[in-house]
């Protein structure tokens, strides 16, 4: 059974941190491994790809095969129901949209004492998209990675996707097809990664690798951050549902266990005002768990890290309660959602009203499902076009400018004793400086 809380009781705060701060992620001692992994891939290319594959993915492969070939891709989409491929061109339409509306623009203006300043954005030149494979495989994932980074304007975009068994998903190839992907490699685990992030004799390293793993693959991309970008570390998946006595206790347990059946450690919330209500949901989640096929799963998740709390009033105490745990996933299943909305300050993703599940975000609705876990919506977002972008000053001084200014970062220059700094202003200004003036 999921604890069950009450901002009422005298050890509330006690509770309640406990559960913010629990671990949730399965203790998994992979490092010493991913660390080996990236070492051989880094020192044998191709090979130790090769090698990998065949006792991870039990895929006999030679380097000319290592590629997805456009042909094998289209293949793969004439393979898909025609309903699939509807729903992914609907969702790819939708997600486009949104994503688009995310491109800045540059900027460049003349300030007061006649300096030209101003910033530009530039795409990064190589994007890599890890999307995992078999029994994990998500085509909508492929849609949400590829997606922003074509549309920010990277030229190169790279999927590793790992084929156990040489078994694929052919909707993961018709979204990769449809998003825009370049190039794509039968490739997964902590050795994709090396390979997108050092490059191999196949595989053309690139700048930032985006994508959810498992445990492996979230451990190479810790490791391999600083040679190259990365978009998150990514933990189990989780779900804060706020609701009222107003909903229906079958829709609210169902959302709750939509994220539960994602993996064991996965987390799933509901805060509510009524406790009749939380008791309608708590046996409604029951009453699902008996039916669904990850039923497994979902319930060691609710059972495990699942919560209910009860508050006396929503609006005045929900908003801290949802900034503590920073949820990926915020839903508002109250009747006027937006003046709880606007209180909130920590969610990857709020969505508002009755009749906004959680699950329409994570396919069709436009904005990005690749979001921030582990309480992370405290300081980063969900990924966007933005992240496949870098912003680059400008500054531009004439003579008269840099009399303007240039006193100032030589006064400052020297304060802070770097006489180079200092000079490299002032002999254009033809003027003393501190210390550095002694040379002169």
């Amino acid at each position: 059974m999921a604890a069950r809380l009450s901002s009422r009781d005298a050890g509330f705060r006690v509770a309640f941190d406990a559960l913010v701060n629990a671990r949730r992620e399965q203790s998994s001692d992979v490092e010493a491994d991913v660390v080996r992994i990236i070492a051989e891939v880094r020192a044998k290319g191709d090979d130790a790809l090769l090698a990998f594959t065949a006792k991870f993915d039990r895929l006999q492969l030679t380097a000319d095969r290592l590629a997805i070939s456009a042909d094998e891709m289209a293949a793969a989409e004439k393979a898909c129901p025609a309903d699939a491929l509807a729903a992914l061109d609907r969702a790819a339409a939708r997600i486009e949209d949104y994503h688009r509306r995310q491109l800045p623009e540059d900027v460049e203006y003349r300030d007061g004492d006649g300096i030209t300043l101003g910033w530009r954005w530039r795409p990064i030149a190589a994007a890599g998209v890890y999307v995992p494979g078999g029994r994990a495989a998500y085509p909508s994932s492929v849609l949400m990675n590829i997606i922003p980074a074509r549309i920010a304007g990277v030229s190169r975009i790279v999927m590793t996707v790992p084929t156990p068994g040489g078994e694929v998903n052919p909707l993961v190839l018709a979204a990769a097809k449809r998003a825009g992907v370049t190039e794509a490699y039968r490739v997964g685990g902590a050795q994709a990664v090396a390979a997108l992030a050092f490059g191999t004799e196949s595989i053309r390293a690139v700048d930032k690798i985006t994508g959810p793993g498992n445990a492996w693959v979230a451990a190479a991309k810790r490791q391999v951050f600083g040679v190259v970008g990365i978009d998150m570390v990514a933990g189990p998946s989780e779900i804060l549902v706020v609701a009222d006595a107003g909903n229906d206790p079958d829709w609210i347990a169902i959302d709750l266990l939509s994220q539960a059946e994602h993996d064991a450690s996965a987390q799933s919330i509901l805060i509510t005002d009524d406790g009749a209500f939380a008791d309608a949901v708590e046996e409604a989640v029951a009453s699902r768990l008996k039916t669904l096929p990850r039923a497994a799963i979902a319930g060691e998740s609710w059972k495990v890290f699942g919560a209910i709390i009860v508050v006396d009033d929503l609006l005045r105490e929900a908003p801290e309660l949802i900034d503590a745990i920073a949820p990926e996933h915020l839903e508002l299943a109250v009747e006027d959602p937006r003046p709880l909305a606007d209180a909130v300050r920590n969610a990857g993703a709020i969505f508002m009203g009755r009749f906004t599940p959680e699950a329409v975000g994570d396919y069709v609705a436009g904005p990005n499902h690749v979001l921030p876990t582990n309480r992370s919506a405290r300081f980063s977002s969900g990924l966007g076009v933005g992240d496949f972008l870098k912003r680059t000053s400008l500054i531009a001084c004439d003579a008269d400018g840099l009399a303007a200014i240039g006193p100032a970062a030589v006064t400052l220059a020297d304060a802070e004793g770097l006489d180079a700094h200092a000079l490299s202003v002032a002999i254009r200004l033809n003027m003393p400086t501190g210390r550095g003036s002694r040379g002169t």
